[in-house]
């Protein structure tokens, strides 16, 4: 049974921190596929349509029929748990330094036979598991074998807690508490067990409003003067605490309605990107280097980057169309933070969500993602440890669409559709 996560002793700050070493990472371009997934929290395994075989390991072709038409599909992951071992002796220095490591050898009920990692709370074979497949810290998808149902303290499994970036006695910066997302982001965190939340905000000297007064009643909850506009501002309070950051979310954003040729002048152009793209760029170049140097650091090591985006970046919507293309922006942007994370194991994850309902987005129809809606999708995804989410219906439609056809989308929303 795996026991709840306990507060480690303070480290040594004489003490060097150790650097993190990623896990095997090279895979197969077709294996991309199960990434793919893995990232946006599925579990899919190529289907053959010629024959129906469910196969794994991924393949070019179906190793039945041979046939090269192969779909990824979802699958529920159940299966039989066949054999388990556990290793005390790894080549490999990500698990040289974790060990013991539990893997087993499990039977789908779709018909493959996978090797997983397992969590703590699976019983020995024969027994009944949930297979799912989660991204490692090089970012590649790994499956994990879970217990048919829920077990208390589930999330603490030091196995799974390498996968996830749950932010359970971790410290997070949210960089602008005065806004609704902001401030339900922040509650969400603490009610996640975030041991510090330190919140940004842009102007300190002006009274506070009520909501941002509810959250720093929290005993959990620091203000913090942060103004992603200035770089001496970002850089002042990297310097004080950026050594201890473990999660940054950066909720900051300007939002403005209309297209080009509503308004006259850049100005209101300038401010969004001034927020939503180079906003982005100076935290993470004041933030980014001490997270990586911190990766490996114990139990609660730093872990993820967070990203509020807009669904308006795949495609622009043109009542809002400088805002999608200061989003657009952003989300070339958070790619390249990405790559560049990832070989110290930070996970950055992308919000993508449709119209919340907010000041910005009052002429808009239903159905509109609230606050708290979204500050739950931000805490799911750093449980999860995914890459890519999109909350809400509107966001969810968006992307199917947008998979179909990015083109056939982008003449529906020039349409008003």
């Amino acid at each position: 049974m795996t026991m709840p996560l306990m507060r480690p002793k303070r480290k040594n700050p004489v003490k060097r921190t150790r650097q993190m070493n990623l896990p095997p990472w090279a895979r197969g371009r077709v294996a991309l596929g199960l990434t793919a997934a893995a990232a946006q929290g599925r579990f899919e395994l190529q289907v053959c349509q010629d024959c129906g075989a469910v196969q794994y390991p991924p393949r070019e072709a179906c190793g039945h029929c041979v046939s090269h038409r192969l779909q990824w599909r979802a699958q529920s992951g159940d299966g039989q748990l066949l054999a388990l071992t556990t290793l005390h002796h790894s080549n490999e220095l990500f698990f040289r330094e974790r060990l013991p490591w539990r893997l087993g050898l499990v039977h789908l009920d779709a018909g493959p036979t996978v090797v997983a990692h397992l969590h703590g709370d699976v019983q020995s074979a024969p027994a009944r598991v949930r297979i799912g497949a989660r991204l490692d810290r090089a970012g590649r998808a790994v499956l994990i074998a879970y217990p048919p149902e829920e077990t208390p303290h589930m999330a603490d499994d030091p196995m799974l807690r390498e996968m996830t970036c749950d932010p359970k006695l971790r410290k997070a910066l949210v960089t602008d508490g005065m806004t609704a997302v902001g401030q339900a982001t922040v509650r969400a965190l603490v009610k996640a067990g975030a041991d510090i939340v330190w919140v940004g905000h842009a102007e300190p000297w002006k009274r506070h409003g009520s909501g941002l007064d509810d959250i720093t009643g929290l005993p959990q909850v620091t203000l913090v003067p942060l103004d992603l506009t200035n770089e001496r501002s970002v850089t002042e309070l990297a310097g004080e605490i950026s050594g201890k950051v473990d999660i940054v979310v950066n909720t900051a954003e300007v939002h403005r309605t209309f297209g080009i040729g509503a308004r006259r002048g850049t100005d209101v152009a300038r401010a969004e990107m001034e927020i939503n793209y180079f906003g982005l760029l100076r935290l993470a170049q004041a933030f980014g280097p001490a997270l990586k140097g911190r990766s490996a650091d114990g139990a609660l090591s730093a872990c993820a980057w967070v990203n509020l985006l807009s669904v308006y970046a795949l495609a622009n919507f043109p009542p809002h169309g400088t805002f999608s293309a200061s989003k657009a922006a952003a989300h070339s942007l958070a790619q390249c933070l990405r790559a560049e994370m990832r070989p110290a194991g930070i996970r950055v994850i992308n919000l993508f969500p449709g119209p919340i309902d907010d000041e910005w987005n009052q002429n808009l129809p239903p159905p509109k993602l609230t606050p708290d809606a979204l500050a739950n999708a931000i805490v799911k995804a750093l449980r999860d440890g995914v890459e890519d989410v999109y909350p809400g219906d509107v966001a969810q439609e968006w992307l199917e669409r947008w998979r179909d056809d990015p083109r056939v989308l982008e003449r529906e929303l020039a349409a008003g559709g």
